[in-house]
């Protein structure tokens, strides 16, 4: 299998730590649909990352897609519970994951216009979104260990990859001060190789 994506993109990282905890083997092709000599567009039409390109040359997308099919490649270290009502808990995890992500990513790419075509209205609206999510993961997790139960899961990484792209992207939101449960669940995250291993870099 094939993925493509950047070092920067969240979305990308859920995949690989996906892929380290499963154990699976791929190749990583770095490409920014950014760029303008992108082939991301080729292989999606949307023309967003990730990509996985499976051995037959179909190619998946976008990242809840990818990590589930990926849970079901191996039947090692899974990361999706069986039953329905455990399963839905962990994917209602991953929504509020990828929310937030998609909310700061937002604000990101707003915030990279030049100056006058800015909406800071905008900007706000998105990271009032974000600054909800965060409050509203504290008080979900409240004392659990992970953000399900007892056992690692989807979950974590979807959460993890998340407040792990607020501190590379956003310093001056200091959630690890505001909710210390988050913190030590992320601590405890960041002991994992798969996430130590993907920290985002430019």
């Amino acid at each position: 299998m094939k993925l493509i994506g950047t070092l920067t993109s969240p979305y990308v990282r859920k995949v690989r730590i996906v892929l380290a905890e499963k154990k699976i083997e791929y190749d990583f092709e770095i490409d920014s649909p950014s760029d303008a000599k992108s082939k991301v567009a080729l292989v999606n039409p949307l023309g967003k990352v990730p990509v996985l390109i499976l051995d037959d040359e179909t190619a998946l997308f976008d990242s809840p897609v990818i990590v589930e099919y990926l849970d079901k490649v191996t039947p090692n270290n899974k990361l999706l519970p069986a039953t329905n009502r455990e399963r839905t808990e962990v994917k209602r995890w991953e929504a509020l994951g990828d929310g937030l992500l998609d909310a700061a990513t937002s604000a990101v790419y707003e915030s990279r216009r030049l100056k006058k075509e800015q909406s800071a209205t905008w900007i706000n609206r998105q990271r009032e979104k974000v600054t909800r999510t965060v409050t509203f993961m504290s008080r979900e997790l409240a004392d659990k260990s992970y953000c399900v139960g007892t056992h690692f899961s989807l979950a974590d990484i979807a959460v993890g990859t998340a407040l792990g792209y607020l501190l590379f992207r956003f310093p001056d939101i200091d959630w690890k001060t505001d909710y210390p449960n988050l913190e030590r669940l992320y601590e405890k995250l960041m002991q994992r190789p798969a996430f130590a291993d993907t920290a985002p870099q430019e």
